[in-house]
């Protein structure tokens, strides 16, 4: 999560750095976000709810409606991660304010990748976007096939958050290849981040029950039972 948070975090002091000592806001708006994303990963949705709204204050101390967006898309983003796909409405009441870079980025995590522009997302999206957009201009646009290929480029993504927000944003382009799915879990799986394993454990297990596998969804169903269970 770490780079993926401090990459986005940047974002939101860019500009401050190598001058007098980072203001107050900066700083505590920054461990919110971080207290926010660790515990929305982690199901613990009262917690993340108030710390978001602890960041919402400190930015609100600016009156930079840019930064706030900024946030904004970084929990949409973080949502995105866990399958949650509703639209980004704290975003999209502040769009008209934000640089294009976010404007790119947003359009990035709904998946809507048709003309947008790869260089002005993060670097470490660009290639997926460039590949994927390739392939659609091949098949005369984005085809559901029965057996898509897995996608090299999610593979290579080392920070976690940022695969897993790669992934959700691919799903609501076109159907994941079976190793794409399996990726996105054991990634969740390895963090201990229970929202994104449960909404993916969800997606594995749908694609099994589909296959009529039988002994592989019964494995799935008792890591879901796993995750859920309380002590």
């Amino acid at each position: 999560m770490k780079t993926f948070f401090l990459i986005t975090a940047t974002l939101l002091i860019s500009g401050c750095a190598g001058g007098p000592p980072a203001p107050e806001w900066q700083s505590q708006a920054f461990a919110a976000l971080d207290r926010y994303t660790s515990a929305y990963l982690n199901g613990n949705s009262r917690v993340a709810d108030l710390e978001f709204a602890r960041a919402k204050t400190e930015i609100a101390r600016t009156g930079r409606p840019d930064l706030m967006a900024r946030i904004e898309l970084l929990r949409c983003a973080t949502q995105v991660a866990s399958l949650e796909l509703a639209p980004c409405a704290g975003y999209q009441a502040l769009a008209g304010d934000a640089p294009l870079a976010e404007q790119a980025y947003a359009s990035f995590i709904r998946g809507t990748w048709t003309g947008l522009e790869a260089t002005r997302l993060p670097q470490q999206y660009q290639a997926l976007v460039r590949h994927t957009q390739a392939s659609a201009k091949q098949h005369d646009g984005p085809t559901a096939t029965p057996s898509p290929p897995g996608r090299d480029e999610l593979h290579q993504l080392q920070d976690p958050l940022a695969r897993l927000v790669a992934a959700g944003a691919l799903l609501q382009r076109e159907p994941l290849a079976i190793t794409d799915i399996d990726l996105a879990v054991e990634t969740a799986s390895s963090q201990g981040w229970r929202r994104p394993l449960l909404a993916w454990l969800g997606v594995q297990l749908k694609h099994h029950q589909a296959a009529g596998n039988a002994a592989a969804s019964a494995g799935i169903q008792r890591r879901i039972d796993l995750v859920l269970q309380k002590n």
